[in-house]
């Protein structure tokens, strides 16, 4: 039997394979310190998990609008006004099963066979995917480590073709933690409005930003690159609630439509408990944000302090997110432990196998030579895991291959 030669094409996500492969080893008894998945320790608020029991109680347990109820979009609508200065309407927003459904409806509403997407390395490990799931084509920028992986409008300028549909943005980045400001951002608009590009623009960390950050949605820079932006979110991250699955766009009304009917095929709409709940963590109490900032703060500065006192290491500072790429470039090459350690995923077998501690190489993300620790796991965990990382590294044999 011939299967899908675009479904053979896609790969799995390394970040969820490592996560599995850890918590599978707790389950029979390891003490597993894992730096793998993007999930946030914080237990959902009370507030959101008793708006959902409400919703149970009440009956609302049955299909709703295959985008979203009007009652949730209202509530984004409002939300997108008063954090980032966006004045949407219930017609442009689509409500979806979490921000990577919203990603595939985005893609899909725009992408024909062929069209490019442009996007920046290091990405999240599943836009390639989806964009060749859409029938589309990823267009790698490769950024510089040396700055920090902040892009470059004239590397982005040099790719684009008459194929080109859209430049895919992620501020706060994943993995780099690096956060776009507004210049960065108006000299993108000015690109996508000179070739009539969409900017998919991914604001699901927009909340997790440090020091004196703050996040611009490139949508509000203008009416023109608003209309040509679909802008994506959700509350996994913000709220805690990674396993609820609500996601959403804002968009024109055309391209909205577009994702509602691609959706009423698909899924048809999303869990009506969960959006309830979303409904409720969206307009209700936001003290939960800044108490995960601060908790985020501390573990980053301790994180960061650690790695950069460690033989071998070193990293980048983040600005946003909850994410840390090091630098193991300086390991390629050496033996620790009886193992040689070739790249980045080699690495990462090794620590999981010899010192229980799962981290994510960066392969997937676009970038050799770098790991991702996600600091979003409680500081004494963190503390043990960096123990048994810098217990491995004085193992290192700094005879290198010749």
């Amino acid at each position: 039997m011939i299967l899908s030669k675009k479904g053979l094409g896609i790969k799995p996500s390394p970040t969820l394979e490592i996560d599995t492969l850890a918590k599978k080893m707790k389950k029979q008894g390891i003490d597993v310190v894992s730096f793998g998945a993007g999930e946030p320790d914080f237990d959902t608020p009370d507030y959101i998990k008793k708006a959902a029991i409400e919703a149970i109680q009440s009956g609302f347990t049955k299909y709703t609008p295959a985008s979203g109820t009007l009652e949730l979009k209202q509530v984004i609508c409002n939300k997108l006004k008063k954090d980032n200065d966006l004045e949407y309407v219930p017609a442009n927003i689509v409500v979806s099963n979490g921000a990577k459904h919203s990603l595939l409806n985005a893609f899909q509403a725009i992408c024909n066979p062929g069209d490019e997407i442009i996007l920046f390395s290091p990405y999240w490990v599943s836009y390639p995917e989806i964009i060749k799931l859409a029938g589309a084509i990823p267009v790698i920028v490769n950024m510089d480590a040396k700055n920090n992986f902040k892009m470059h409008v004239k590397q982005i300028q040099a790719q684009i073709t008459d194929k080109t549909k859209a430049i895919l943005i992620n501020s706060p980045n994943n993995p780099s933690g690096q956060v776009y400001e507004r210049a960065d951002l108006e000299k993108i608009a000015t690109l996508a409005i000179e070739h009539d590009l969409f900017i998919i623009s991914d604001e699901i960390y927009e909340k997790f930003l440090y020091e004196d950050y703050t996040h611009v949605s490139i949508a509000s820079l203008n009416e023109k690159i608003k209309n040509n932006t679909i802008l994506v979110n959700g509350v996994s991250k913000t709220y805690a609630m990674t396993g609820w699955r609500i996601g959403y766009t804002a968009s024109n009304t055309a391209v909205a439509k577009i994702m509602s009917n691609i959706q009423s095929h698909e899924t048809a709409n999303p869990n009506s408990i969960a959006q309830k709940a979303a409904e409720a963590a969206i307009s209700g109490d936001q003290s939960l944000i800044h108490e995960m900032i601060t908790q985020f703060v501390s573990r980053r500065n301790y994180i960061v302090e650690r790695i950069q006192s460690i033989q071998y290491l070193s990293c980048i500072v983040p600005n946003g997110a909850f994410y840390l790429m090091v630098n193991i470039s300086q390991l390629i090459g050496k033996s620790i432990d009886g193992i040689t350690i070739l790249n980045a995923d080699v690495f990462a077998k090794a620590m999981l196998e010899k010192v229980n501690v799962a981290v994510v190489p960066c392969t997937g993300f676009g970038v050799t030579g770098y790991i991702r620790l996600s600091y979003a796991i409680k500081l004494e965990n963190i503390k043990i895991g960096l123990d048994r990382i810098e217990a491995f590294l004085q193992k290192v044999d700094d005879n290198e291959i010749v």
